[in-house]
């Protein structure tokens, strides 16, 4: 049978019968590699045969729903454990922590339970030497150093463990496909094969993936289509603090975080979060400093946002973001220079959401908006207030959900005053002589700004 050649995108997966210097889906260059299509009637089946499609009420119920991994922050991102039979993707940066991530949960699991580690990377003493260093030595933990798939499917089916962990899916290759390891069509046909095996055999699999320096998995994205959850190990390096956060469960929420620790014996749970993103707060009386309380879940987060406003030395001005949405930072700043008259035109602005994290929700635009302020004034924030509250383009002051528990953690780490939208407090908190509520920008401002 005629072979046929095409070329396909490493970034994005588009193939053509013709190379280009650019790809046309993405726009990335020289990302088209040459790969040859599977003659018809090779491709694996897609299930196991005899099966016949059975009415919902008759379809046999798990056992068990999920098992906890005793790792509290995994088992919050998860859902309250691993699903049998799920494929879960760990993505994140090199060296970001995910292979000891993996082992950590692998060695709690095997106290209970015999768990596959198939290592593709590194040695059986790579691996054992670093098992020893962090202290997850067990019986229960087997190690296999393969990167031939069929020989690691023939060992998964072999020993049925009910969890296995892939380090890493670029690794793995199947032998029917002529193209090298890492590349889409072994990455897409590997992880479709380990998804076949997981849902026929009910073992739950954990993937690990490597991050492209665009901050997209490595390979196609069907890859985060065809599992069931997908978890993003983020930080700087050079931080000493980790966020797992969710960014697809068909078993849980996608909103929840949870947060880690770097130390010499591996990633160390973090019970209180707001303390360790505030831990470097040494002078709080600086103008330009603001702290915000966030919702990442059902998790409040104190996390202290600064700005630096200062004159351009060029004719346009530049716009700097670090943590925070960069789009975002521009409509406040509009916002601030059309309805509060501050000249931020012919300004640098530099907003930074300290200790690494990364935030997305509209309750920052009040702390944007106060140190902003508070560095073109260079008047300080008062130090005792957190604030939280979504800026409109007309200058109002709205509600965000959550009210509550942003207000207990406020007081819980020792701020006295807490500032948000009027119509987002709480009745029950009326009272509370901390609270502070505004209707607009302007009104805000005024409360949060040392005189």
């Amino acid at each position: 049978m005629r072979v046929k050649i095409y070329y396909s995108c490493q970034e994005c997966g588009h193939q053509s019968t013709r190379w280009f210097g650019r790809c046309p889906g993405c726009g990335a260059w020289n990302s088209l590699v040459e790969e040859i299509s599977q003659p018809a009637g090779t491709a694996a089946p897609a299930g196991p045969g005899g099966q016949l499609p059975l009415p919902v009420t008759e379809v046999p119920a798990l056992a068990e729903d999920r098992f906890p991994t005793e790792l509290a922050e995994l088992d919050r991102v998860l859902g309250g454990g691993i699903v049998p039979g799920s494929l879960t993707l760990v993505g994140g940066d090199p060296g970001i922590g995910k292979s000891t991530l993996m082992l950590q949960a692998a060695y709690q699991l095997s106290r209970r339970m015999q768990v596959l580690y198939v290592s593709g990377e590194e040695s059986a003493r790579q691996v054992r030497l670093r098992a020893d260093r962090l202290g997850t030595l067990s019986p229960g933990l087997l190690l296999f150093c393969e990167t031939d798939l069929d020989e690691v499917e023939s060992q998964l089916r072999r020993l049925a463990p009910p969890v296995a962990i892939i380090d890493s899916i670029q690794t793995m290759y199947k032998a029917g496909i002529p193209s090298a390891p890492g590349s889409v069509g072994q990455v897409r046909e590997c992880a479709a094969q380990l998804m076949r095996l997981a849902k026929t055999t009910g073992i739950s699999i954990f993937l690990v993936g490597h991050v492209t320096k665009e901050g997209m998995l490595a390979g196609p994205r069907v890859l985060e289509h065809m599992v069931d959850t997908v978890l993003y190990m983020e930080g700087d390096r050079r931080q000493f603090f980790r966020v797992l956060r969710g960014m697809k469960n068909r078993f849980g929420s996608t909103h929840e975080i949870g947060v880690f620790e770097m130390s010499g014996a591996g990633l160390v749970e973090v019970a209180n979060p707001s303390a360790l993103f505030l831990i470097q707060r040494s002078r709080p009386d600086v103008p330009g400093s603001a702290v915000v309380a966030a919702l990442e879940g059902s998790r409040p987060l104190l996390v202290e946002i600064q700005a630096l406003v200062s004159p351009t030395g060029y004719g346009v001005p530049r716009r700097m973001t670090a943590g925070v949405d960069y789009n975002r930072v521009a409509l406040i700043a509009a916002v601030l220079e059309k309805r509060m008259g501050l000249n931020l035109g012919s300004q640098d602005l530099y907003v930074n959401a300290v200790g690494g994290v990364k935030l997305d929700e509209p309750a920052l635009d009040l702390a944007i908006a106060c140190a902003l302020v508070s560095s073109f004034r260079d008047v300080p924030v008062d130090p005792a207030l957190v604030c939280a509250g979504e800026i409109g383009l007309t200058g109002e002051l709205r509600p965000v959900t959550g009210v509550q528990k942003r207000i207990k953690e406020a007081f819980k780490m020792g701020f006295s005053r807490f500032l948000t939208a009027s119509r987002s407090a709480l009745p029950e908190l009326a009272e509370n002589p901390g609270i502070f509520t505004a209707d607009t920008l302007a009104g805000a401002l005024e409360l949060a700004l040392k005189v």
